[in-house]
């Protein structure tokens, strides 16, 4: 990597967010920034010891003489300052007024997706539209049509206030944690995993943390991405086939990022109840004393965490992580939550009582493959063969992804021949 490219991925977020904060006009300010990245190219380092202000007081210019050009200048000029002798050491931080931005709840989730990694993670629109199987033009159009929006619904460039702010956030934790799972779990295609697009989520994570320090949704959000992405390496064999959490070899699970979850959780359950510092998240057991967690993503890096603390499979506390799940579908009446407490149950204590779980969700969860697999892996512990046979055939009809199928394959063919 460049030194060009190394400062682009470490500064482009807070400049972009600033020069925005500046010109009240996210496309100038991109396409500013943009050009004030292609000088850097050909006189790097611009300012020994402080680059970013070079880039800012650049993008400042080029802003400037873009408004020129379209006739604005006499409206937004004095937003701009271009003449600092020695520019500013200290930048002051508008990423958090642009991440609410990119957020906003008027803009669709495709939209607030792709804004959010371009303007926020600094991605290229080549880069996105990779991750998302889509082409490039394709990518660029949804990009302008969220600005385009932007400019014309009046979308306020600010951080939200009182009740509103507690709202807006959650939609940002959404946007933060689809991007993850899109990369955790891919919906289509030949991969299952994208790992660059997982890491861009836990990047972003990171950011909200520094940004909206000791919000226990925040802290819960980053340490349920942690918690799986720290699996990756474990999730898939030599040939990209599928390899189920019980089966995964445990020592490829990077164990720094899991202990940071921990400690993340750890710091949560001290803060809600300081008397009892040290009873929560540890390296050796997962959700344990203290409140209970009160927030969805709390309660899954719970979850999560219970998981990753376990050395081997079969130390794994099926009776807490049912529990757990019980207290998540109370608070959100998810028909995925439902399921995934179905198979914690069927651990707990059977599949007969697993299998009870999965009545009803068949209208909301019909296209959904996992909840016919799960129930085919519930029939064939039951003994009861044909019925997993039908609804191995029934996930097969919706899966996404080849990695997926193959799996759905292997094991229907394993039942067969048996």
């Amino acid at each position: 990597m460049t030194a060009v490219e190394q400062a682009y991925r470490e500064h482009w977020a807070r400049l972009l967010a600033l020069l925005t904060a500046e010109v009240r006009d996210l496309d100038l300010a991109e396409e500013a920034l943009q050009d004030a990245f292609a000088a850097a190219v050909s006189a790097w380092p611009p300012v020994p010891g402080n680059p970013p202000a070079w880039l800012l007081t650049t993008a400042r210019r080029r802003a400037l003489d873009r408004l020129r050009r379209g006739a604005l200048a006499a409206r937004k000029l004095p937003l701009l300052i271009v003449d600092d002798p020695e520019p500013p050491s200290v930048i002051p931080d508008e990423r958090l007024r642009l991440i609410f931005t990119c957020c906003h709840p008027a803009l669709s989730m495709d939209a607030r997706v792709a804004l959010t990694l371009r303007c926020v993670g600094g991605l290229t629109t080549r880069e996105i539209a990779r991750m998302f199987l889509v082409p490039e033009a394709t990518m660029a159009a949804r990009i302008t049509r969220a600005k385009k929006k932007i400019a014309q619904a009046g979308i306020p460039y600010r951080v939200p206030a009182g009740p509103e702010l507690a709202e807006r956030r959650d939609g940002v934790l959404a946007t933060v944690y689809l991007i993850f799972t899109e990369g955790y779990a891919a919906t289509g295609g030949d991969r299952l995993i994208r790992a660059d697009l997982a890491a861009e989520a836990v990047a972003l994570g990171r950011m909200l943390r520094e940004l909206l320090p000791a919000d226990p949704e925040v802290d819960g959000l980053l340490a349920l991405m942690l918690c799986h992405h720290a699996r990756r390496d474990a999730r898939l064999g030599p040939s990209g086939e599928l390899i189920r959490l019980p089966d995964q070899d445990r020592s490829r699970w990077h164990r720094e990022e899991i202990h940071e979850a921990l400690s993340l959780l750890a710091a949560v359950s001290e803060r809600a109840d300081p008397r009892g510092a040290g009873s929560g998240q540890t390296e050796s057991g997962g959700a344990s004393g203290g409140d209970p967690f009160p927030g969805p993503y709390l309660l899954q890096a719970a979850i999560a965490a219970e998981h990753a603390a376990a050395v081997r499979a079969e130390d794994t506390d099926w009776p807490a992580i049912a529990r757990l799940y019980g207290e998540l579908e109370q608070i959100t009446g998810s028909a995925v939550v439902r399921l995934n407490r179905a198979v914690a149950v069927a651990e707990a204590s059977g599949p007969g009582d697993g299998l009870k779980l999965l009545d009803g969700l068949d209208r909301m969860l019909g296209r959904h493959h996992l909840l016919h697999a799960t129930r085919a892996e519930f029939l064939r512990r039951l003994g009861r063969e044909r019925e997993a046979l039908d609804a191995y055939e029934r996930a097969l009809e919706v899966v996404g992804t080849d990695p997926e199928r193959a799996f759905l394959l292997s094991r229907r063919a394993d039942l067969s021949i048996r």
